[in-house]
């Protein structure tokens, strides 16, 4: 895999905390496609930190959405799908370029997202899924490390836009289904460093996901909620202040 055959495509909304550290994470000379929908400073933070072989593209829409008008902004026969809050591991590109990808029947590659900090178990044991469910047929990718052959993508006809979450295992299951192989990869690692999902309850997070996966991929899940995220993005609720105590809800 040649790194000149490569785009990145990032979706990106108010990522000003994380967006320095993952930027530093990438090679100068690596094809980067973001796509936008900040009202924070996210855009002018890339536009000052990475002045070239990048493709800013404004515009307001979901995390799904972003992913398809990246791909289609660029020509690039692999992309590379990953999100701001995660940072590659320093040997990711040259362990990526070791990969042999001159099979026209691989549609995908997927590698482990981990943890240098906080919850690195629950990163481990994602893995190990990653593991057991490629052995089994089933690719487990994650939208921080999901690579796409174009031609596969478009064979399927693109992310499915009436997903708001959960659209990075789809588009797997379907790549594979139409008859590409896929590959995990667990040398390409990306390290998670925003675990603001997780900090609502580890628990929570498995419930969620493993039972809208389960449903996706049997096809079980009804149609009028396939645009509900179920909470996934909901931001965490507000607790009051100790100098602003709650207001009385008597009347």
């Amino acid at each position: 895999m040649r790194l000149s055959d490569l785009a990145i495509v990032l979706p990106t909304r108010n990522e000003r905390r994380n967006i320095r550290a993952f930027l530093s994470s990438l090679p100068e000379d690596a094809l980067l496609v973001v796509v936008d929908s900040s009202d924070d400073e996210t855009p002018d933070i890339i536009r000052s930190t990475r002045l070239q072989r990048t493709v800013l593209i404004q515009q307001t829409c979901n995390v799904t959405a972003a992913r398809q008008l990246g791909a289609e902004a660029v020509n690039a026969p692999w992309l590379l799908f990953t999100d701001a809050d995660v940072t590659f591991a320093p040997d990711y590109f040259e362990r990526l370029a070791q990969l042999d990808a001159d099979d026209p029947r691989l549609g995908a590659i997927y590698g482990p997202k981990l943890s240098r900090d906080r919850f690195q178990g629950y990163y481990r044991w994602f893995t190990y899924g990653q593991r057991i469910f490629a052995a089994c047929g089933v690719p487990a990718a994650t939208g921080s490390n999901l690579i796409l052959r174009r031609a596969a993508l478009q064979a399927v006809g693109g992310f499915d836009l009436t997903l708001t979450c959960n659209e990075d295992s789809e588009i797997a299951w379907r790549v594979r289904r139409h008859g590409y192989r896929t590959r995990f990869a667990p040398s390409i690692v990306v390290y998670a460093r925003d675990h603001r999902r997780l900090e609502r309850g580890v628990t929570r997070k498995v419930v969620h996901s493993s039972l809208r996966c389960f449903l996706l991929y049997f096809n079980l899940l009804p149609s009028r909620w396939r645009g509900q995220d179920w909470g996934y993005w909901s931001p965490p609720a507000q607790q009051p202040s100790p100098a602003e105590p709650p207001q009385s809800q008597t009347r």
